[in-house]
C-alpha cells in the first residue's frame, strides 16, 4: 500500500478542512436553532442546510463518493477515505457534500443495478441534492441481521408488483425531501434461500405506503431525517421498478452494504479524531486541584490510548479500502467486516473518555459529545450487529486450517 495521498486528494482534503472550519462547524448551533424553531421538526429542512449544500456545489465538493463512475469524482475508495473522515467529524457534514448515508448506498444501487429508466428519474435528482431517500430492508418481526429471514412480500401481477410488509428503522423516511424508498421483499419463497429476494423501487406517495411512527434513538429523534416504521399495505407498482431482475436482492444487499459499512467506518474515525481534539484542549484549560487536567496521569492515559485506537482503526480502514479497489469488495469482505467490528467500538471508547473529561458538560447538548456517542452506538448494529461480523471473520479463518471433513460443518 501507499500511504501517500494523491495531490488531487491532497487538495480535496485541504479545501474540505478550510469548508468544514469556515462553514460547517460554525453553523452546527444555528441548524439546531432552525429546527427547533419550526412548528414541526419534521415540516421542513432548516434553511441552512440548503445553503451550505449550496456553497458546497459551488465549491465542487458535490458527490465525492461512487468510485468507477463518471458520476461521482471518480475517487477510488482508498481516496475517499481521508474525505469521508473529515466530513464524519460533523454530524451534519456527510449531507453538505450530498455523502451522507442511506442516500450514498441508494445511489451505488442505481449506478451498479438501475437501469436507464431508473436512473433519469430517481438517480439524477438524487446527485443533484433535490431530493432524499431511503431503504426499507429492516423488519420487526424477525431477525434481520439474517436477510434471508426477511417476511415482506413483492408479488407479480400482470404487469405490476403487490408489496405488502412492515419495514422499521428506515432511515430517512422522515425527511420531507425522501421520495423514494428501496424496498426489500420475497418473489419467490421456493427459490434458493438467497435467491428468495428482491429489491424494487417504491416512490413514497404510492397508495398504502404509510409511516407509522418515527423511532428515537436514545432520546434523539435526528428529525428532519429520522428512522421510520413503514407499513406497505398492497402497494402496486409497475414491474419496470424492479431492481436488476427478480431473486437479486440478497446480491445487492451484499454490493450494498460493502461500502455502506466502510463509510460508516470513516465518518467515525473522524468523529473520534474531534473528540480527541476537544479533550485536549479542554483538559488543558481546566484546573481541578490546583492543577490542569492535563497533567493528571489518567487523563494522559486516555489521550495516549485514542490516538493508538484511532490510528489502528485507521490503518485497517485504508487496508479495506484498498482491497475493495484492487481485488474486489468480495475479496475484501474480511477486512470489510473487521473494520465494521473496530471502528464503533474505538469510536465509543474516544468519545466517552472525551465526555469524561469534560465532566456534566459532555453529556449536555452543548457539544457534539453525546449525540456523537449515541450515533456511534447506533453503528454496533447497523449493517449487521458486531456478532454477525465476528461469525463470518471466524468461519473465513476456521476455512483455512480446515479439512474437507470439517469443511461442510463449517459452511453450515
Amino acid at each position: 500500500m501507499d500511504f501517500l495521498y494523491s495531490p488531487k486528494v491532497q487538495e480535496l482534503q485541504a479545501k474540505l478542512t478550510k469548508f468544514m472550519e469556515m462553514y460547517v462547524y460554525p453553523n452546527e448551533q444555528l441548524y439546531e436553532e432552525q429546527l427547533n424553531s419550526q412548528e414541526t421538526r419534521w415540516s421542513d429542512v432548516p434553511p441552512i442546510m440548503e445553503q451550505l449544500k449550496e456553497k458546497a456545489k459551488q465549491e465542487g465538493l458535490w458527490n465525492l463518493f461512487l468510485p468507477e463512475s463518471d458520476v461521482g469524482a471518480g475517487l477510488t475508495n482508498l481516496e475517499y477515505a481521508p474525505l469521508c473522515e473529515i466530513m464524519g467529524r460533523s454530524l451534519i457534514g456527510p449531507e453538505v457534500f450530498n455523502c451522507s448515508a442511506p442516500d450514498t448506498g441508494n445511489m451505488e444501487v442505481l449506478e451498479r443495478y438501475g437501469t436507464n429508466e431508473q436512473k433519469e428519474k430517481w438517480l439524477v435528482p438524487l446527485l443533484n441534492g433535490e431530493i432524499r431517500s431511503c431503504f426499507s430492508m429492516t423488519e420487526p418481526e424477525v431477525a434481520s441481521s439474517d436477510a434471508t429471514n426477511i417476511e415482506a412480500s413483492i408479488k407479480r401481477d400482470g404487469d405490476d408488483y403487490i408489496i405488502n410488509g412492515r419495514k422499521w428503522w428506515s432511515s430517512g423516511a422522515g425527511d420531507p425531501r425522501c421520495k423514494i424508498a428501496i424496498f426489500m421483499g420475497k418473489t419467490n419463497p421456493e427459490a434458493p434461500r438467497h435467491e428468495q429476494q428482491s429489491m424494487i423501487l417504491v416512490p413514497l406517495n404510492t397508495p398504502g405506503v404509510k409511516i407509522e411512527r418515527m423511532l428515537p434513538v436514545f432520546g434523539y429523534d435526528h428529525a428532519p431525517h429520522g428512522h421510520a416504521e413503514i407499513t406497505f399495505t398492497n402497494v402496486k407498482v409497475p414491474i419496470s421498478n424492479i431492481i436488476w431482475g427478480e431473486g437479486k436482492g440478497f446480491a445487492i444487499a451484499q454490493g450494498r452494504l460493502g461500502p455502506g459499512r466502510i463509510h460508516h467506518c470513516m465518518r467515525l474515525i473522524g468523529a473520534a479524531e474531534r473528540a480527541l481534539e476537544e479533550m485536549c484542549k479542554r483538559v488543558q484549560n481546566r484546573v481541578a486541584f490546583g492543577k490542569p487536567i492535563a497533567n493528571q496521569g489518567v487523563v494522559q492515559e486516555w489521550i495516549s490510548n485514542s490516538r493508538i485506537e484511532i490510528e489502528q482503526a485507521r490503518l485497517l480502514t485504508l487496508k479495506a479500502a484498498h482491497m475493495m479497489d484492487t481485488v474486489g469488495n468480495k475479496e475484501a469482505k474480511a477486512e470489510i467486516a473487521m473494520i465494521k467490528v473496530v471502528a464503533p467500538s474505538m469510536a465509543l471508547r474516544v468519545i466517552d473518555r472525551a465526555i469524561q473529561a469534560f465532566g456534566a458538560a459532555g453529556v449536555s447538548n452543548d457539544y457534539t459529545l453525546a449525540s456523537q456517542w449515541a450515533n456511534a452506538r447506533t453503528l454496533r448494529l447497523a449493517d449487521g450487529p458486531d456478532e454477525v461480523h465476528r461469525a463470518q471473520l471466524a468461519k473465513l479463518e476456521l476455512k483455512k486450517y480446515a479439512d474437507e471433513k470439517s469443511l461442510t460443518s463449517i459452511k453450515g
